[in-house]
């Protein structure tokens, strides 16, 4: 039986459902694509449920359209300033000796009862890690011998309307959401080398409405995080700046655009109209890269503000792999390097089959690394988090069967 995986990417500016087929070798065909301009949601949020349901709903029947598949479920993407994130530890005894699956459920267990405000809800609780008996850097602690087994956590919480809003959204496409998947851990399955994750590195989503972060050490997250500055705050300083409408102003921000005034000849010009001329005038290229430089040296600022928040600064010797619309930029990884100090590179998706020739770009990493993450299993999340959900599920939150699916695999 063939193995269909879906993702539906719901971004500030487009909305991305893609259909998948699992190949014998895991890589993934795309069968049907459907892309559709984002309605309704602003900086990763729902402010209009009619419209983002509209949106949701013509970029599903398009992907139907294409794969001539009905998509009752799906992988959906999570974005937004609301998004937040605690590392936590759980620990439980082996009395036998042996550390067995039944205590690795358990201490996740724990390490998920922490306390959070009643309005936000846990969307991942992924392990990080494991010690038994005191012994650290455990990836696996199934069979063996120990007596206390300890695992670390790293914990995504998201504001529970505004999960409630986009699992609406996406119920009146007649889908049902499988799972939400943080934007940046999307797109790292389809971007991050396993070295990088090793050595340490962090995944930066740059959207239309939100820039979405990721820190990979030693092989797990150890830090996530959004913000609610993306793109479009690029697009309305550029329509700001030189009086021209948001279309306009994006239309001149990809063609003429470039994040590095000093590499721009000065007598360079292009023609555009702006709001209260009656006809074409001569705008300089370089002050329009002038306005865009400013505005994307403030996102990298505070991007390292929190990476240096976070603790992890000096972990990441791998550098940023930029992902995202925003990512094509020109010039914009000389910029992100500058202000980070470490390597920068553009990530996007590769080895893909079927339906890609339009989906190729940096802007489709999330869209594709949904269709990664649901084949993959998430393999290093073993216990779903609690939440609303449509199916029953077993008590504390956790689904006992897909984590013994999952850990059989593990086991030799």
């Amino acid at each position: 039986m063939e193995e269909i995986v879906v993702g539906i990417d719901v971004g500030t500016t487009k909305i991305c459902t893609l259909v998948g087929r699992v190949e014998d070798d895991k890589s993934i065909r795309i069968l049907g694509a459907g892309v559709e301009p984002s309605d309704g949601i602003r900086k990763g949020i729902v402010v209009d449920l009619a419209a983002a349901s509209r949106a949701i709903k013509r970029s599903v029947e398009k992907a139907e359209s294409t794969s001539s598949l009905e998509i009752t479920t799906a992988f959906v993407s999570m974005a937004g300033g609301h998004v937040s994130s605690v590392n936590s530890r759980g620990s439980v005894g082996a009395p036998g000796g042996v550390i067995e699956t039944s205590h690795l459920i358990h201490a996740l267990e724990q390490a998920q009862a922490i306390a959070i405000p009643h309005d936000r809800e846990i969307i991942h609780v992924i392990q990080r890690g494991a010690s038994v008996d005191g012994q650290s850097g455990i990836k696996n602690p199934v069979g063996m011998h120990g007596y206390k087994l300890e695992v670390e956590t790293h914990i995504v919480t998201a504001a529970s309307a505004a999960i409630e809003n986009l699992r609406q959204c996406v119920n009146s496409a007649g889908v049902d959401v499988q799972q939400f998947v943080l934007n940046p851990l999307a797109s790292a399955e389809v971007t991050l080398t396993e070295e990088e994750r090793q050595m340490g590195a962090a995944v930066c989503d740059i959207g239309g409405g939100t820039t979405d972060l990721a820190v990979y050490v030693d092989g797990d997250v150890w830090h996530t995080m959004a913000l609610a500055v993306g793109g479009n705050h690029v697009t309305q300083d550029v329509a700001q700046g030189l009086r021209l409408s948001p279309a306009q102003a994006e239309d001149v921000k990809k063609q003429q655009g470039s994040a590095l005034e000093d590499s721009i000849n000065p007598e360079e010009y292009f023609l555009m109209r702006p709001f209260g001329e009656d006809k074409d005038v001569r705008i300089n290229r370089q002050d329009l890269a002038h306005i865009i430089e400013a505005r994307v040296e403030e996102m990298f600022e505070l991007i390292l503000q929190e990476i240096k928040r976070s603790g992890y600064d000096g972990l990441l010797p791998a550098g940023i792999v930029l992902t995202g619309g925003t990512s094509e930029l020109l010039g914009i990884v000389r910029v992100a390097s500058r202000v980070l100090d470490m390597p920068v590179r553009v990530g996007q998706p590769e080895n893909l089959k079927g339906l890609v020739d339009k989906l190729n770009s940096p802007a489709y990493a999330t869209s594709f690394g949904l269709l990664q993450w649901a084949i993959s299993m998430h393999g290093h999340q073993a216990i779903m988090p609690r939440g609303k959900r449509r199916k029953p599920r077993a008590e504390g939150g956790a689904d006992l069967s897909a984590i013994k699916d999952w850990m059989k695999r593990l086991l030799p």
